[in-house]
């Protein structure tokens, strides 16, 4: 491998306390060129991702120390945005949805497949890191989003996002007044078919609106559109 590999070579965090999967995971990732660091329980995972950084974590919700949750939502109230995959043997889209709404960027369900997992890594580290124009930046309703920096002003005050409410906010504002359907915005944000399952836009609509509105529950920017999708509409 020279240099230049090693420079932009990612590196994956496995969270995952199951010898056989996390082995699996590891071999399948590093036959696809990434780096991998691996925890096998909740605190030394925890530890682990603040001190190491990694480009992604591979997160299991069933961890032995402290839950996958826990460490997500502690991740996210230290203001670490690395991104998150949670992995899951429970189907219940209670549990689905918990994980999106305190900061996770996508799930999958036990059993999956390497390949579909690896797909998945490589959709969510794509997006994360897309790199914009110096000058780029979309102001629409006191809100600007500087493309570049990924971060976000509301009539001055800088907001935090997940890289994940990020790209679908700057979506919505590129196509401002134009009504996009939730499966639009799954192939344009996630960049892969979701069968189906579309709440995953709809909580992160949902954290939009908590973060940019001033009455998250009559929206004047992020406006729904029954039995359609949503809309970013300008009015100002």
């Amino acid at each position: 491998m020279d240099i230049a590999e090693k420079i932009t070579t990612k590196t994956i965090m496995i969270v995952e306390d199951d010898p056989s999967i996390c082995t699996l995971i590891d071999y399948n990732l590093k036959q696809n060129g990434y780096h991998t660091i691996i925890a096998t329980n909740g605190l030394e995972a925890l530890e682990v991702a603040t001190e190491s950084k990694p480009d992604l974590i591979l997160l299991d919700i069933m961890l032995p120390g402290m839950d996958g949750i826990d460490i997500c939502q502690n991740l996210r109230q230290r203001k670490i945005d690395t991104p998150i995959i949670m992995l899951t043997a429970r189907s219940e889209e209670t549990d689905k949805v918990l994980g999106l709404e305190i900061g996770a960027d996508d799930y999958m369900t036990k059993p999956f497949s390497p390949r579909e997992l690896t797909a998945r890594v490589k959709a969510v580290l794509r997006r994360v890191n897309t790199v914009s124009q110096p000058s780029d930046s979309i102001s629409i309703n006191g809100l600007t989003v500087h493309l570049d920096r990924y971060q976000t002003d509301l009539n001055g005050k800088q907001l935090e996002f997940t890289p994940k409410e990020f790209e679908l906010l700057v979506h919505l504002m590129k196509h401002k007044n134009r009504v996009l359907s939730r499966d639009q915005l799954l192939q344009a944000v996630w960049n892969y078919d979701f069968s189906g399952d579309t709440r995953i836009v709809d909580v992160h609509i949902s954290h939009l609106r908590d973060k940019i509105e001033e009455d998250s529950k009559k929206p004047r920017s992020i406006k729904t559109v029954r039995g359609i999708g949503y809309k970013f509409e300008e009015f100002s």
